[in-house]
């Protein structure tokens, strides 16, 4: 769990770092994931949807061996990635927030019912302590939710440690563009407009949509990222920046051989 001192803020602050703790998290995606959804899409402008499809193209399954996507949310990167896997596959899309699985659930129940993908489950568990066997999963995924895992570090040998030898793990994070001019511009969107328009729709206690540009600001990203990750036990990564550097997408791999 993240250091804290003294009560947080309105913000979400303590002492200029964002409060992370497990409890506030869950609360906060608690009372939004109603509205999830459809914020993702207006305040991305529809571009998650390409985020999505890039990080399957950049790293689809291979094999039989299940994925897993953490911080799943309401279950998009994990939809994506068992019709990717076909009727074949296996997949299992984890978080630790209840409200945000009954949506993941439905939605997966519906495209279940299309015929469009073999096994996709969702269970409750948090990303820091996994219940799974070491080296379960081909791909061990995570898309916007990496940032509000209270120990980064944790999460990331977690999600290693369940990966197969020579397996990957994939990372779809937010990050700040590049060219100073458009990081001007994303930040002011970002602390002034994007925080407004969140509250007007999904109203909550905790402040989610300005603890997003908060999250984002102080989170690691490009290079420092990778670093982590490598730290973390990854024997290679990359990371290749989309939409001017908006979000990024990491490809980590396990050490090892794949199994045959």
């Amino acid at each position: 769990m993240s250091v804290e001192q003294g009560p947080a803020s309105s913000r979400g602050a303590v002492g200029g770092v964002v409060n992370k703790s497990g409890e506030r998290v869950r609360q906060m995606f608690g009372e939004i994931s109603a509205r999830y959804d459809l914020m993702n899409h207006v305040l991305s402008g529809g571009t998650d949807y390409y985020w999505r499809w890039r990080t399957i193209r950049e790293a689809p399954p291979r094999g039989k061996a299940p994925v897993l996507d953490v911080c799943t949310g309401t279950g998009d990167l994990a939809l994506a990635y068992a019709r990717a896997c076909g009727p074949e596959g296996a997949v299992i899309g984890a978080d630790f927030t209840p409200q945000m699985l009954v949506i993941a659930n439905r939605k997966g129940q519906r495209q279940q019912a299309g015929g469009q993908h073999g096994s996709l489950v969702f269970v409750e568990a948090d990303t820091q302590a996994l219940p799974f066997p070491e080296g379960s999963f081909q791909i061990v995924s995570v898309a916007f939710g990496l940032r509000n895992v209270a120990d980064t570090r944790a999460g990331l040998r977690e999600m290693l440690r369940v990966c197969e030898p020579g397996g990957r793990v994939v990372v779809l994070e937010f990050s700040l563009p590049g060219n100073r001019l458009l990081r001007g511009l994303y930040q002011w969107y970002f602390r002034n407009i994007l925080p407004r328009l969140g509250q007007f729709f999904a109203r909550n206690n905790q402040g989610a949509y300005n603890y997003l540009p908060d999250s984002v600001g102080q989170f690691p990203h490009g290079a420092e990222l990778a670093a982590i990750i490598r730290e973390c036990g990854a024997s290679e990564v990359r990371y290749l920046p989309l939409t001017f550097g908006v979000a990024t997408l990491y490809i980590a791999t396990k050490p090892g051989q794949r199994p045959s």
